[in-house]
């Protein structure tokens, strides 16, 4: 628009010039005092906010951060205790522990868990040399090493590691168990596991930041288990393993009679101790369970047998104190008892059709007349039978401190009415007790089933004049963790019972008896120290040792006629004894309390006399030559 003349050009152009000078100055606060007050604004955030989070850092978490730096420069190890040692009742070691590490380092997936990996000490000592990875340590520990691995399996007993169940069941977890740790599983180890087990320590250690350790800060040290004397004698043991047959089947108990301590105990098949304690594969260990011969069971304790002929000497005890027969009482040996259909037969007359005239007690002893027995089992009655059977330990546990024992079966009118109750059963009147029934009884037979624990312990009965002693593993001794031996329990047993029984059972392994390997069992005399490989075997040398004994043949059933094969004796025989015999000759005789019962099953194997004897006597050789 043209304003003309009157207007100058200079008026617009000073308005334009106002102008920019107030954007101008807009501009100038912004670029400098605007963008100060920003920048001290931003300062003042940031520094809050580093103010605060050091504030956090330092009071509110600095414990937690605190213990996330201290664990990162130190580190807690366990210090595993050796377990206690077990020895043999004169002080041998029956394992040792042999030091082995575990690796200990994160479950790969799950950081919060710990996997343990062992490995030998060689291997553990090169790789702390090499270096450990960082989160991975190693701890020392010790595995079971059994001195005797195959000998005493079944007693001794072995350890395995705990599985995940275990870990995760209270008792354990109560008890301070750990991954990694080995517990006993059988035997011995399993029975005194809470005294062989010590106590872990645990050390405080420095590590780098590879983990390796820089000093110890502390230590509690770990205490060893307890060491324990068991009543075994190992070099009896290894005698019972060595007599008996290879690849035979049975048992073998050794005990002490006065006392009730088993001196040697041994089931056959048995297996490597060794195998559980440096780790078996499952295929391996499946293949020990499915073995048919069962090689990890204990025959000794939980094997149930008929007795045989070694269950009269149970008849004798309970005819002579209920009064039914005295000493003098005798039977007519006739060779078969018949009873409408049904025959039951002397041994003797079954294989040789010959009869033995007119028995008494010892004589139905030393000869195993079945034709007695039948006949004074008959007189007592199954009730008084079966209720002396009990008081001998038959039916029951004996309380041997090894788990897996066996109560037996002792049979009566009341057990057979409730085995047998079916409707066809009852219509059959197989539920009714016949006197055949008694008969087999009184003998060892029928549904009488044992184990070889509790003929041991009958037979130990009359080795010590009629006391009750339990059976133990423990051992007495000073210097050793003592325990209070188990009492024995006098019967009452009226001494003309045991003295009648005990020389029937002497003539039983003597000359006309049915024991004949032990006829005239004696040793060669030791002189001056001589080694017994250097012993003359003149008769001047010869020592007799008079033996207790009574033979079983025990029938169970088998489509081929196979028998067990029992034998159970006690010796030496105490002068008393002998001398009512007229045996006097001291400078050629042991004599004295009975030093041990050896009692001997061979499955299937066949008579007790061919077969069990000779396993007998190789052990009372082995003991009495010592």
């Amino acid at each position: 628009m043209k304003l003309g003349k009157a207007f100058s050009d200079n008026v617009l152009e000073e308005k334009r010039t106002y102008m920019r000078t107030s954007r101008d100055d807009e501009d100038s606060w912004w670029l400098g005092v605007g963008r100060v007050l920003l920048l001290l604004t931003a300062l003042c955030v940031t520094f809050f906010a580093l103010l605060w989070r050091l504030f956090d850092l330092t009071v509110v978490q600095g414990h937690y951060f605190r213990l996330l730096a201290d664990n990162n420069r130190t580190k807690e190890l366990v210090r595993h205790a050796p377990r206690g040692i077990l020895y043999d009742r004169t002080g041998k070691p029956l394992v040792q522990n042999v030091p082995y590490y575990r690796l200990n380092r994160p479950c790969t997936g799950i950081e919060t868990h710990i996997c343990v990996t062992t490995m030998d000490k060689d291997e553990g000592d090169a790789l702390l040399k090499k270096g450990l990875q960082s989160g991975t340590f190693l701890e020392e520990d010790y595995r079971r090493e059994y001195l005797y691995p195959t000998e005493a399996s079944h007693l001794i007993g072995y350890t395995g590691e705990l599985s995940e169940a275990e870990l995760n069941d209270k008792y354990y977890t109560l008890h301070d168990y750990m991954r990694g740790d080995r517990i006993g599983r059988s035997g011995a180890e399993a029975v005194y596991e809470d005294k062989l087990r010590g106590r872990d320590g645990k050390e405080l250690v420095e590590v780098d930041s590879n983990g390796n350790i820089v000093r110890t800060l502390g230590r509690d040290k770990e205490l060893s288990g307890e060491d324990i004397r068991l009543s075994i004698d190992i070099t009896l043991q290894k005698a019972v393993a060595d007599a008996f047959p290879k690849g035979d089947t049975g048992a073998v108990i050794v005990s002490k009679p006065t006392t009730g301590e088993i001196l040697a105990l041994y089931s056959s098949p048995t297996y490597d101790l060794n195998a559980f304690s440096y780790g078996l594969s499952q295929k391996e260990y499946e293949a020990l369970q499915n073995d048919a011969n069962r090689p990890l069971f204990d025959r000794a304790i939980g094997g149930e047998y008929p007795p045989g002929s070694t269950y009269k000497l149970v008849t004798a005890i309970a005819a002579l104190e209920t009064g039914t027969i005295d000493k003098n009482t005798t039977v007519e040996d006739v060779g078969v008892l018949r009873m409408g259909s049904f025959s039951f037969p002397n041994w003797y007359f079954n294989q040789y059709g010959r009869t033995e005239g007119m028995v008494d007690i010892v004589k139905a002893i030393q000869r195993s007349n079945d034709i007695y027995f039948y006949k004074i089992g008959e007189q007592l009655g199954v009730s008084k039978l079966a209720e002396w059977s009990r008081k001998l330990g038959i039916g029951k546990k004996l309380g041997v401190e090894l788990y897996g024992e066996a109560t037996g079966l002792m049979p009566d009118p009341a057990w057979k009415n409730l085995q047998f109750h079916t409707p066809e059963d009852l219509l059959a009147r197989n539920n009714e007790w016949y006197l055949g029934d008694t008969y087999h009884l009184s003998i060892g037979q029928g549904y009488l089933l044992v184990t070889p624990l509790q003929v041991n312990y009958w037979t130990n009965i009359v080795a010590n004049n009629g006391e009750l002693c339990p059976p133990t593993i423990k051992k007495q001794s000073s210097g050793f963790l003592v325990y209070t031996q188990n009492g024995c329990t006098d019967m009452n047993i009226k001494k003309q019972t045991i003295e009648s029984i005990t020389e029937g059972m002497r003539r039983a392994c003597d000359t006309g008896g049915t024991g004949w390997p032990l006829f005239n069992f004696g040793i060669y005399k030791s002189e001056n120290g001589a080694p017994q490989s250097a012993v003359s075997t003149s008769s001047a040398n010869f020592v007799s040792i008079p033996v207790a004994c009574k033979t079983g043949t025990a029938e169970y059933g088998d489509p081929k006629n196979n028998t067990h094969a029992w034998f159970t004796a006690f010796a030496p025989l105490p002068a008393e004894v002998l001398a009512k015999e007229g045996i006097t000759d001291k400078q050629k005789i042991i004599s004295g309390d009975p030093e041990l019962t050896v009692t001997v099953l061979l499955e299937g194997a066949g008579e007790g006399s061919s077969i069990a004897g000779p396993v007998v006597k190789k052990i009372f050789e082995s003991w009495f030559t010592r």
